[in-house]
């Protein structure tokens, strides 16, 4: 699996809106901000922060106390959600959705690969929420399989 720049800076980011939404009053924060406390050029993250507003998981607010926040509970927003925002699908082949692809003869079964694979990725991204990543408090199944050293090789 590759995960854009794009996809790492607003997992990043909204891990961040996350945590100041756990501290009373809820933090609205600038883009200045999240760009410095997680090294993200600020004027890429203003992009994905647009992005993920006009997708509903960000809201903002013009103005000196202005800034943003998730629309909706970390718990509610799974990583899935953020990389489908940003950069589409979760598996496609030379930009194909699996399903679309028609694989002939002996490579008919790579098909059915990829389409294991998008499962297997949806299993993890869709059971991690913003809130599991901002707090580290990981689901088992991911724990359990960061777990096996084969896993980090």
């Amino acid at each position: 699996m590759r995960l854009s720049a794009r996809v790492d800076y607003a997992l990043r980011a909204v891990a961040e809106l996350a945590l100041a939404a756990t501290s009373p009053p809820r933090a609205v924060l600038t883009a200045e901000q999240v760009a410095r406390s997680q090294g993200i050029p600020p004027k890429f993250l203003e992009s994905i922060l647009l992005q993920l507003r006009r997708a509903g998981v960000v809201q903002s607010q013009r103005g000196p106390d202005g800034g943003y926040w998730l629309a909706r509970p970390a718990e509610e927003i799974n990583l899935a959600e953020i990389i489908r925002v940003i950069d589409g699908p979760l598996a496609n082949v030379r930009g194909h959705r699996p399903e679309d692809l028609g694989y002939q003869g002996p490579a008919a079964a790579l098909q059915e690969v990829w389409i294991a694979l998008r499962a297997s990725e949806r299993e993890i991204l869709e059971s991690v929420s913003v809130a599991d990543v901002a707090t580290g408090k990981l689901p088992d199944r991911v724990r359990d399989l960061t777990a096996d050293p084969r896993a980090w090789s």
